[in-house]
């Protein structure tokens, strides 16, 4: 008997600052800028989620705003689930998942990151309330 292939899913956050900076973090196993996030559990709602992954990551608490995107990395078959979020307390700095977490610009975001990890904070930045899906190999989008 044959296993059926499963998705698995994840969540993140855009956190922003009162000045429209994003926080990211560079991961430890591979060096990336993205957004903090991680496998969303069994046992949590997608906000929940969220919240715990930037706790975790950077050290920031944060009140989740709205669903500003699904993603799905084609490739793995995870789907990620990213959510605009507010700071509210902490000490955002480096931790055993993130090697160094910054405040970065949407310029910056642009600029430097990944398509498929850019797009999430970029979509997340816009006006539009309504979520984007958009599918991705990992690096760059892929045509819907």
């Amino acid at each position: 008997m044959s296993q059926t292939p499963r998705h698995s899913v994840s969540v993140a956050a855009v956190v922003v600052d009162d000045h429209d900076q994003v926080l990211v973090i560079r991961r430890q196993d591979n060096g990336a800028w993205q957004l903090p996030g991680g496998v969303l559990e069994l046992d949590e709602t997608p906000e929940v989620g969220a919240r715990r992954e930037v706790l975790e990551e950077t050290g920031a608490d944060v009140s989740i705003e709205r669903l500003t995107g699904v993603y799905k990395n084609m490739k793995l078959g995870v789907v990620a689930l990213v959510f605009r979020a507010r700071f509210v307390s902490g000490e955002p700095g480096p931790t055993r998942e993130a090697a160094a977490v910054e405040w970065w610009s949407a310029e910056r975001v642009a600029a430097e990151m990944d398509e498929a990890f850019a797009v999430r904070i970029l979509d997340a930045l816009r006006p539009d309330p309504v979520p984007a899906v958009r599918a991705h190999d990992g690096v760059r989008l892929l045509a819907g």
